[in-house]
């Protein structure tokens, strides 16, 4: 079994994961929101075939916690 090393600061996913909890109402809801992410680009992953830079999970974590602090990257 080959184990893949992602790049990736462990400090900056704790900061952005303590960002999305203080942000969030419910501690339940964002874990939650959190997880239904990242279970949906498992699925975009596995379907494109792609090697993911990145566990489903963290990246989750990246994409909501980059829409809390810059809004403008999904304003239209």
């Amino acid at each position: 079994m080959l184990h893949k090393i992602y790049n990736f600061d462990s400090m900056d996913i704790l900061q952005r994961t303590e960002q999305l909890v203080s942000a969030a109402s419910n501690r339940y809801r964002i874990t939650v929101q959190v997880a239904s992410r990242a279970k949906r680009r498992r699925f975009e992953d596995f379907e494109s075939l792609d090697e993911p830079s990145m566990k489903p999970v963290l990246r989750a974590i990246v994409e909501m916690s980059d829409e809390l602090t810059q809004p403008e990257i999904i304003a239209d």
